[in-house]
């Protein structure tokens, strides 16, 4: 879950962070408002809003066909777009940042060589970008295997509600809860380990962190 909610998070949240850089206006507007509207709903919130209040503002066709599939899909459902949505906002500032960082030379030299400006985030701002934003989305990759544990809200059974159930019926609760920290530490630190490994084959001489 945590993972395909992340493949939407990286995907909207390069997406929101390219427009909250561009020069236009309107589009830049577009990306404040994503970030304004999911950074500010606590993710609690926004859980029940997916879950409770969306199937009733989509077509009723929509709606009926959602709340017709069996539970656990809607549950699941819900949940990578709720996590993935979420933590795109997260992402987005980390791009953003990551963009803004870079000096302007680099951007008005590409468009002097005769780049268009789709090309010069292409070929020249978004592979240098990516490199110095590692270690924050490192951060957001961790924080998005963490924060699936408030979709037990909504009656997904994540890791943190099968322990729960696992207390209910061995009535095992220190081993319970020990088995999943456990588990959610080895998946941090693989995660760590991996985001560490990729920032030390993309590092570039002169950028931070770099050796």
């Amino acid at each position: 879950m945590s993972l395909a909610g992340w493949l939407i998070a990286l995907a909207v949240g390069v997406a929101m962070g390219i427009l909250r850089t561009l020069p236009d206006r309107r589009l830049a507007a577009v990306g404040t408002l994503y970030v304004v509207i999911f950074r500010n709903i606590p993710l609690i919130v926004q859980f029940f809003i997916w879950y409770i209040v969306l199937p009733e503002l989509l077509p009723k066709a929509v709606g009926d066909w959602f709340k017709s599939l069996a539970p656990v899909l809607q549950f699941y459902t819900t949940s990578i777009l709720c996590l993935g949505l979420f933590t795109a906002a997260r992402v987005c500032e980390q791009v953003r940042s990551g963009l803004n960082a870079l000096p302007r030379g680099q951007k008005a030299a590409g468009l002097a060589m005769g780049f268009t400006l789709a090309q010069v985030y292409r070929f020249i701002l978004l592979p240098v970008g990516f490199r110095i934003i590692v270690p924050p989305i490192t951060s957001e990759f961790l924080n998005i295997f963490k924060n699936s544990a408030v979709a037990s809200t909504i009656g997904l059974l994540e890791l943190s509600a099968q322990a729960r159930q696992l207390v209910d019926f061995t009535a095992q609760a220190y081993e319970s809860f020990i088995a999943v920290t456990v588990a959610y530490g080895l998946i941090n630190l693989s995660v760590m380990y991996l985001m560490r490994w990729l920032e030390n084959k993309t590092r570039l001489p002169g950028y931070m962190g770099a050796k």
